[in-house]
């Protein structure tokens, strides 16, 4: 009745208007009075299109559209990825998905193509992320299954299919009218906007009842254990997936490089398989869960896995150390991500470069190295050119003066750099010439050495990289266990910090960064 009270409002309102309009022009209509009958139906007929607009995409509201950023897969493809599907789809009395695609996220669900307003089901669809399977033993993915596909059985209550299929009605249509382009659009929108408040309130009990309940399915197929294994997964899965994002699959964005193919979203398995759970957890902690939307139908996850865990014990633990990974389900994963990496990056992307994990490492240290060192270097060339104007007799360049140009072949190395350091030049001149915001520009003495030194510590540590790496003195490291960089000799890695605190301090000494860059130079002779 709700569902169907959601398209009548429309079908009433047209007919209020339709009345309206007849009794103006046939009963009300004067000479006198025509500006302002001319106007109210100019106006009717508006409200009128914005309406039929929402009707027609509540009826619409259930298609189900292409989807170009996800990969096909037949049971002919993958028959032991669909044998898992299908047995999910079996024991929660439903069919099987008529598709199955494989998407770049950390997420599974079902879509349906929903007929007469939601009340009658069509075709099936399943979207189930590639990251998921990375991070999900073969239990923890039959659990996850068999909730997905208990959100559209009626497992606790008699239309909880439908409840599900026209929740996503009404939502879609809402949208649609937040999109609108006039005033009048808003207007009617904000009916369908109140009223399906009104249904979302009315149906999240039955809603979040078909949650508690496709959970209760999942620990009867899965295990209880590996159910509950599962919703604890999922958030440190997600935490970690956007982790390798942005730390490792964009770590070319700024060449114009990608990894090798299929690596922009195959890497994650390695990450996932040189981090330990505790490391993986960390990644998350400290990360507020996302605060849940007033109408979701999604109790909060503790109290789920608290229900799980109440149910009776079964004979299948988790066994997750035992368990394989659920990524072995699929022929040829190597292909798979390859696939939906063509499916997902830009058509820009086909022309970037495709580098090596260690290439891309290398190439993405020595850029930012440049980026760290290139303030200080242009500091300490002004300086010189300034110390060098003066002991010709030129006029020095006054403080607060637009920063002459230097070109690049003119930045100072490093070693011109530390002699700067030894003439006393580091916190008389070139710490004024690094840029810093206005505020900072005001502080002088121990603050202003103290707001400074970082970027002169940084500066330095990124031409300590660029000499190493042009040397061949330090190699790459992906490190998909920590963060990816540069590995240094040893003698480096040892006393590195404490040389670069030397020559940074107050009184700069520049002595034990020296005897690093002597010990280099042996090892190189």
């Amino acid at each position: 009745m709700l569902l169907a009270g959601f398209f009548l409002m429309g079908v009433v309102l047209l007919a209020a208007m339709a009345v309206l309009d007849w009794l103006l022009v046939t009963r009300l209509f004067t000479a006198r009075a025509a500006w302002f009958e001319g106007a109210v139906l100019t106006v009717t007929v508006l409200l009128a299109v914005a309406i039929l607009r929402g009707m027609f995409a509540f009826l619409r509201a259930g298609r189900l559209s292409p989807v170009p950023h996800g990969v096909a897969v037949t049971p002919q493809d993958q028959p032991e990825l669909w044998e898992q599907v299908c047995a999910a789809a079996e024991v929660t009395g439903e069919r099987p998905p008529d598709e199955l695609y494989l998407v770049a996220e950390v997420n599974a669900g079902v879509a349906e193509q929903s007929r007469l307003l939601g009340l009658l089901s069509g075709r099936r669809r399943m979207f189930l992320g590639l990251p998921l399977l990375a991070g999900l033993t073969v239990p923890r993915l039959r659990a996850v299954l068999a909730h997905e596909f208990g959100h559209y059985g009626n497992l606790d209550t008699r239309l909880g299919g439908v409840t599900m299929r026209g929740r996503e009605a009404v939502l879609h249509t809402v949208e649609v009218f937040r999109e609108g382009s006039t005033q009048l659009h808003y207007a009617i929108g904000a009916l369908y906007i109140g009223y399906a408040r009104m249904f979302l309130r009315t149906s999240q009990s039955v809603a979040r009842h078909q949650e508690l309940a496709a959970d209760q399915v999942a620990a009867r197929h899965a295990g209880r254990d590996a159910t509950a294994a599962a919703l604890r997964t999922l958030p440190v899965l997600d935490a970690a997936h956007t982790h390798y994002l942005e730390m490792y699959a964009a770590m070319g964005g700024p060449l114009g490089a990608l990894p090798p193919v299929g690596e922009v979203h195959g890497g994650f398995r390695r990450l996932l398989a040189a981090r330990t759970g505790e490391r993986l957890a960390a990644l998350s902690a400290g990360q507020r869960p996302p605060r849940p939307h007033r109408y979701d139908s999604h109790p909060p996850t503790a109290e789920r896995i608290a229900l799980i865990e109440e149910l009776p014990a079964d004979d299948r633990t988790d066994g997750s150390a035992d368990e394989p990974a659920a990524l072995t389900l699929l022929h040829d994963p190597d292909r798979v991500f390859a696939a939906l990496e063509a499916r997902t990056l830009p058509h820009e992307a086909v022309r970037l470069r495709r580098m090596s994990w260690d290439d891309l490492v290398m190439a993405r240290a020595v850029a930012d190295a440049e980026v760290w060192s290139r303030p200080l270097r242009l500091a300490v060339a002004r300086t010189l050119r300034s110390a060098a104007q003066v002991a010709d007799g030129a006029a020095p360049a006054r403080r607060g003066a637009p920063a002459e140009k230097v070109e690049d072949a003119e930045l100072p190395g490093l070693e011109e750099v530390l002699d700067a350091f030894d003439r006393g030049l580091l916190w008389m001149e070139v710490a004024d010439r690094i840029p810093k915001p206005t505020q900072a520009a005001r502080l002088t003495g121990a603050s202003a050495r103290n707001f400074i030194r970082p970027k002169v510590y940084d500066g330095l540590a990124g031409m300590i990289h660029l000499r190493l790496a042009g040397t061949g003195h330090a190699a790459p490291d992906i490190a998909w266990s920590g963060q990816p960089g540069l590995t240094l000799p040893e003698a480096w890695e040892k006393d590195m910090d404490d040389a670069l605190d030397a020559a940074v301090a107050d009184t700069p000494d520049t002595a034990p960064l020296r005897a690093l860059l002597a010990g280099t130079h042996r090892v190189s002779a």
